[in-house]
Parts: C-alpha cells; structure tokens; sequence
C-alpha cells in the first residue's frame, strides 16, 4: 500500500501540516508515503489551475491519494483514482455573505471534491453533521486528529495567587475580546499566543490586563506554553476540532472551552465548558478553577484520560483501517 499526501502550501498555515507530521510519521511504520505541496497559496483562478495541474502530475492509479484539508478543489484533478478527502471544517462557507462566491464554494470546495472522493474524513461529528446539511452523501466517516506525542504530563504548582492563563489564537472566532472582558479585576497574567491587533492591544488596555504576547512559535515553543500556564483558555465562538483543549489536557492543565460543538465532543466532560458568548460565564469559569482545588484536580485527572482517545496510535490506526478499505 502507497499513499500520496496532498498539502496545501504552507505559507497559507501550518496547523495541518502539524496535525498530519504527527500522524504521517505513524502510519509510515506499515505503510509508504509521499507528501506533496500544492506550488501556490493564492485562491485565484490562476493559483487554482497551478495547484490542480501539480496534482494532476503527481496522481498514480496504484496509489491512494489523500487531500488533507484546505485545497478541496485540487481533487478536480483526481478524477478516476483512489482518493480520501479530509475536511476540517466549513467555514470556508459559513462565514460567505456573498450569493455567488458561495455558491462557487459550494460547488468547487465541497459538492464536486465530494462527488470524486471515494471516503470523506470529517475530524468530528459536528463537520460531519453540517456537510450532511449542506449534501446528500454516504462518504463520510469520523476520525479525529492525532494529538503530537511531544505533548507529555507536565507537573506544575497552581499559582492561585496570579495563574497564567494561556489563550491560543486572537482570529475572530477566538473570542479574545469577551476573555479580556472576563477577566477585568482578577488577578492573573495573560499569555497570548497569535499576532494581535490594534483594537485588541486597546483593549487590553481599556481592562488593564497584565499580559504578554509572542507569535510564530516552534513546536517545542508551543508545548512550553502549556508547560508554563496554569490554565488553558479557548472558549472559541467556531471551530472544527479544537486542538488546545486536548494538548491542554495531554499536559496536564485545567482547560476552559466552549459549550458548543465540536468542543464538547471534544473534551467529553473533562473541562469546563462555557457559554462563549456570556462575559459573565466565562468570568464564572476562572473564579471557580482558581479557587476550588478539588474542582480543578479533577478536571486535570478526567483530562488525562480523555486524552487517550487522541493518540496517534490510534488515530494512525483508524486511517490505516481506513485505506485498507480501498485497495
């Protein structure tokens, strides 16, 4: 068994190359691959036909071809060989406001990729049951993302007194603006991670958060953030998985997220779960991890298990299972 894996460029982001890295390098143990990056990183009719012409050049009858995410369109070029698709998330086409660019998404992004795809990969049951909404298929099945095995239990004394509350992501759906909120008056130190903007710096201000920033972090960067905070903040308005709730709980911290989905799949009781859009919710939230103990040991203990269900192993095992099927 061969399996061609089909990137998008990098420069448009790095989260699924890390999430793949991780789960690539395990299923290479039984199986050969190939990994491919799309040449250009734009969206226009002309960076599409480059990106599509590429996979063209690359396509082999003998080998499954597996899309992972972003570029559904270059699956145009995979017409007649085997192909697994993996979709993230819809948000290519929740957030269009625009009747044609919608519809362009719908039909090169989601309805034609699927009509040529042999499986469908959603990364959770929430992506699952909105490409159900939006067409009719039978392709589509579920497996997670792997969680990097470079994420261990790391021990840490809780500083009750000033906790650092890590915060990952500062796009639209992170819900920077209402975390800041929350936490006007109470005594901690903001770690946040992703390049912030100016209505976010003054905001920052208005609230008088002690914090800091850093962007652009390696791999080990990133696990020494977890390392380092007391707890892990990510009451997100939108997301397709989540990734920081379960590195957070790999760790070892007590994480606060969103009760919606996919974020309750996700943590599966094992964080606390707020209401993103309540100020007063996620102030709640840090009040009670901060100063109930008990409470707070045992979300870090129902974390650890909970994380289990994400290991590459397991994941990498479910995706090879998964090929099999196409041979």
């Amino acid at each position: 068994m061969k399996i061609n894996y089909f990137f998008r460029h990098p420069k448009v982001g790095h989260s699924i190359h890390r999430v793949f890295r991780t789960l690539i390098g395990e299923v290479n143990k039984s199986v050969d691959t190939i990994i491919y990056e799309v040449p250009s990183p734009g969206s226009m009719p002309s960076s599409v036909i480059r990106n599509v012409w590429y996979t063209y050049k690359k396509r082999d009858k003998d080998v499954i071809h597996h899309v992972t995410g972003h570029i559904h369109d270059v699956l145009l070029a995979l017409i007649g060989v085997k192909t697994v698709l993996t979709v993230h998330d819809l948000v290519f086409l929740d957030n269009v406001k625009n009747p044609f660019k919608r519809l362009y998404k719908w039909l090169f992004w989601l309805y034609f990729p699927i009509k040529i795809a042999d499986v469908v990969v959603c990364i959770s049951n929430q992506t699952k049951q909105n490409i159900s909404g939006k067409i009719k298929t039978d392709k589509l099945t579920v497996i997670h993302n792997a969680i990097d095995p470079i994420f261990i239990p790391e021990e840490k004394f809780f500083n009750k007194e000033t906790p650092v509350i890590l915060h990952i992501g500062t796009g639209w759906n992170k819900n920077l603006g209402r975390t800041i909120e929350a936490l006007s008056g109470i005594s901690c130190h903001l770690r946040i991670i992703g390049k912030l903007k100016e209505s976010q710096i003054a905001l920052l201000g208005k609230y008088d958060i002690d914090y800091s920033n850093q962007s652009n972090l390696t791999d080990e960067g990133i696990k020494d953030e977890y390392k380092n905070c007391d707890i892990v903040n990510f009451p997100s308005m939108y997301e397709g998985f989540g990734m920081p709730v379960i590195e957070g709980q790999k760790t070892g911290r007590v994480v606060i997220t969103s009760n919606i989905e996919p974020l309750v799949e996700v943590a599966d009781g094992a964080a606390v779960m707020v209401d993103p859009t309540d100020v007063d919710s996620i102030r709640e939230a840090y009040e009670n991890v901060i100063s109930n103990e008990v409470y707070r040991l045992d979300l870090i203990a129902k974390g650890f298990k909970n994380a289990e269900r994400f290991s590459v192993e397991n994941i990498a095992k479910q995706y090879i299972e998964l090929y099999k099927t196409l041979e």
